[in-house]
């Protein structure tokens, strides 16, 4: 299994002839703390195209639209606590199946009503991302985000991306403020 950095780009496909069922484990931990309400976090994948750009909602998966890429992305479903060991959520990808126009799934975590509830990523520990063989349920790689965030509201954990017809893995772990409309409207699309 391999342990990324922020910012480490590693071939996925290439290096594990044959992989093409992945599940892609994101986890959190929240930090306990007074607030009244409990932390939901939802993670989501948009699907892109060369210009970084959704084509529209239908490229956007996450807890109100859990299949996309013509079956090829789907959402297992949302966590509403984060409570307990493993992933919080898991997106599955059939890598094979991807629509060619789709040259980069990027991954993302947000805070579900964050302003109003007063919360931000400085509340949240532990967070990572894991790439899991679906076949043998082997873990390949993982991505610990460690504790770089303050005020933010959504976070961009990683992106698969295509690359002379392999795909690679993207550590990214970069934070936004604004939640989900910004990360909506950083990928082209208007949220709700």
């Amino acid at each position: 299994m391999i342990s990324l950095q922020k910012g480490q780009k590693i071939d996925l496909t290439k290096g594990n002839p044959g992989l093409s069922k992945i599940i892609v484990g994101l986890g959190w931990d929240t930090n306990k703390y007074s607030g009244r309400a409990d932390f939901d976090l939802d993670a989501s994948a948009f699907l892109l195209d060369q210009n970084g750009r959704a084509g529209g909602i239908e490229d956007f998966i996450f807890y109100n639209n859990l299949v996309g890429g013509d079956g090829s992305v789907q959402h297992t479903g949302d966590n509403l606590t984060g409570e307990g060991e493993g992933d919080d959520e898991q997106i599955k990808i059939d890598l094979a199946s991807v629509p060619s126009h789709v040259e980069k799934i990027a991954f993302t975590v947000t805070i579900h009503e964050a302003i109003a509830r007063g919360q931000n990523f400085g509340q949240v520990s532990n967070a990572y991302v894991r790439v899991i063989n679906e076949v043998n349920d082997q873990e390949i790689m993982r991505y610990d985000l460690g504790e770089d965030f303050s005020v933010e509201t959504a976070l961009v954990v990683c992106e698969l991306y295509r690359h002379q017809g392999e795909w690679k893995f993207n550590a990214i772990g970069s934070g936004f403020s604004g939640g989900l409309a910004a990360l909506c409207a950083n990928y082209g699309l208007q949220a709700g």
